[in-house]
């Protein structure tokens, strides 16, 4: 049995261990309210964006003549971006992401795909090195708070990469945010734009006109001033950079949602074994208290004796 010394070392070792993950929590809490509140105004903007870029695509009918807007004729090379954290302390927040981009990588290996990785976050960036899978371009230093101009830098890369035939279809790995302690590891495909994910988004629909005396007749929502393909191609560059930055954000909050459940959970499991070690310190108490009567005890008969 370890002595009352050792028991009440580890006590006060868990004690400052539940401060911290307290004070994680605190903070954690404080930076998700921050980011719930950039979703919220993001969200309807983003939608628009991509609710647009879907009408002008149905309009426009047959696809502008520009570099990213063309569908390879092949799928060799599929680009990968993986969305996650700077750092850990966030439960499964950060593995679950890399489980499902490698994931996605062997299935389009299986497919005879060559996978490429991208990475936002030191922790993807680490894990896919550690398994030998080592990015083509990582970003990192701004998950706590990204910026817009993190989203273009990334947009830029993921274009460009495409453009250039570097890869020939983009898919993107975050952690949607649903609440504090849910959130869902989501995978889009964001290029080429024929295969995007809002492609597969409801259509918007039509409202009706009843002329005087006549039958009613679908009318457009939208009328296109210039054509809907000038349209499209300031559009779509918008739409992937829109779509990067929810993405930023929808992971942002559920990595501050994440870290706050996982430091809350530590801290009752401290609270829990702070209790079940002072059980074993007052036991260990009470066998010193015990050895020490029957040494007195003992002692008092040697001498009666």
């Amino acid at each position: 049995m370890p002595s009352q010394r050792d028991v009440k070392n580890r006590i006060g070792a868990v004690k400052n261990i539940q401060k911290i993950a307290r004070a994680l929590e605190l903070v954690a809490a404080a930076r998700l309210r921050r980011a719930e509140q950039r979703i919220e105004a993001l969200r309807p903007y983003a939608d628009a964006i991509r609710r647009m870029t879907r009408q002008a695509a149905e309009a426009a009918g047959n696809v502008p003549q520009l570099p990213i807007l063309q569908e390879h004729d092949q799928i060799n090379r599929v680009g990968l971006l993986l969305i996650a954290g700077d750092r850990g302390l966030a439960g499964a927040f950060n593995s679950n992401i890399v489980r499902a981009g490698v994931a996605a990588g062997r299935e389009h290996e299986a497919d005879g795909h060559r996978p490429v990785y991208f990475s936002s976050g030191r922790r993807p960036t680490t894990s896919l090195t550690f398994r030998g899978l080592e990015p083509a371009e990582s970003f990192t230093g701004f998950t706590d708070r990204p910026s817009y101009a993190d989203a273009r830098r990334i947009a830029d890369r993921l274009m460009a990469a495409y453009v250039d035939n570097e890869v020939d279809k983009v898919e993107i790995f975050y952690n949607g945010y649903i609440s504090p302690v849910s959130q869902e590891v989501r995978r889009e495909t964001l290029l080429p734009l024929q295969q995007a994910t809002l492609l597969d988004d409801e259509p918007e629909p039509e409202r009706e006109t009843r002329p005087p005396g006549g039958k009613s007749e679908p009318h457009a929502l939208v009328d296109y001033e210039p054509d809907p393909e000038e349209i499209l191609k300031r559009l779509v560059p918008d739409y992937v950079e829109i779509s990067i930055f929810r993405a930023l954000l929808e992971s942002t909050a559920s990595e501050h949602g994440a870290r706050m459940t996982a430091m809350h959970n530590a801290s009752d499991n401290a609270s829990e074994l702070i209790k079940n070690l002072t059980l074993e310190m007052n036991r260990a108490r009470q066998a010193e208290i015990t050895q020490e009567i029957l040494e007195v005890v003992a002692g008092a008969e040697g001498l009666s004796g």
